[in-house]
Order: C-alpha cells, then structure tokens, then sequence
C-alpha cells in the first residue's frame, strides 16, 4: 500500500466516530474504487461505489440533475458535486467523491485536452470541488490522474478539516 493510501486510511480511521467513504464514478471507470479497494481493512471504511457512465444512470442511481447534466453533456462542477451528495444518500457515507469528465479530447464538443471534475461531499454539503487537466494525457493516463487527484483533493480535505472528536481516552 502506498504512502497516499496509508494516509487516507489513517485519517478515515483515526476519528472518532469513524467516517465512511462512498465513491461515484464517470471518466475514471472504477480506477478510484479500484485504488480503494488496495487498502487492507478498507471494509472498515469504504462502503462502495458506483460507476454511472450514462446521463440516464446519473439521474436515477445518484439524483443529478436531469436538464442541467443533459446540457453539458454530464460534465460540469454541478454534476460532480450532485454525484458526490448523491453517493453519500446512496450509501449512507459520511463523505462521498465523485468524478466526470472527458478523457479524451472531443474536437466534436470543444473539448480540446482531457479534463475532469472532481468532488468531495460531506453529509449534505459539497466540501470541494475542483478541476484537472491533462494535457497530452492518453485517456487511460488521463483515467488513471484524475483518480490519484481525487485521492490527493480527498486526502487534502480530510487534512484541513483537522483531528474532529478525539477521543480524550485514546480509544
């Protein structure tokens, strides 16, 4: 397990109570869950995932927003955050990180380099929201980023947010 792993499972597990992580999935295909899934004991924390490829999936698995999403084609900063609050319900996660995005250029939509947009959710809140770009990015190269960057922005998240009801006792 790598150091960023390490380190999400110890800001996961290391408050008190615990927190829960679901994930929404688009442009990265399962590479997040699949990143997740590495962790040893990630059962105690990762609840699951999804990954809605399709306009249609957003809408009914995880509430987006049917008109707006339709009129970016599923990717925007309101679609990445209503996927992360979306996954939380879902679940029932105290956090929920969601990516959509073009992971590969679309000449066709005006979409000249590969990019994405990534979200984090806390409760019924979206905490971050932030943009990737990767310019000269092959689209696996790109899927791959965008999933170490949701990991890094989530990791970042939990970081600012700081130690949240430790436990006196050490328990």
């Amino acid at each position: 397990m790598n150091e960023d792993l390490a380190a999400l499972k110890a800001l996961l597990l290391g408050s008190r109570p615990r927190r829960t992580l679901a994930v929404a999935e688009s442009m990265t295909g399962g590479r997040l869950q699949a990143r997740l899934t590495e962790i040893s004991g990630a059962s105690e924390f990762f609840l699951g995932g999804v990954t809605a490829y399709a306009l249609d999936q957003k809408v009914a698995v995880l509430g987006v927003d049917r008109a707006h999403a339709a009129a970016v084609n599923c990717v925007s900063a309101q679609v990445a955050g209503e996927m992360a609050l979306g996954v939380c319900r879902l679940f029932g996660a105290d956090l929920g990180v969601a990516t959509t995005g073009y992971a590969e250029p679309a000449p066709a939509l005006g979409v000249t380099v590969p990019f994405a947009w990534i979200a984090l959710a806390q409760g019924a809140a979206v905490r971050r929201c932030w943009r990737w770009e990767g310019p000269g990015a092959t689209r696996v190269e790109a899927q791959s980023r965008v999933a170490a960057a949701a990991l890094a922005g989530l990791i970042a998240g939990l970081r600012e947010e700081g130690p949240r009801g430790a436990d006196p006792a050490g328990a």
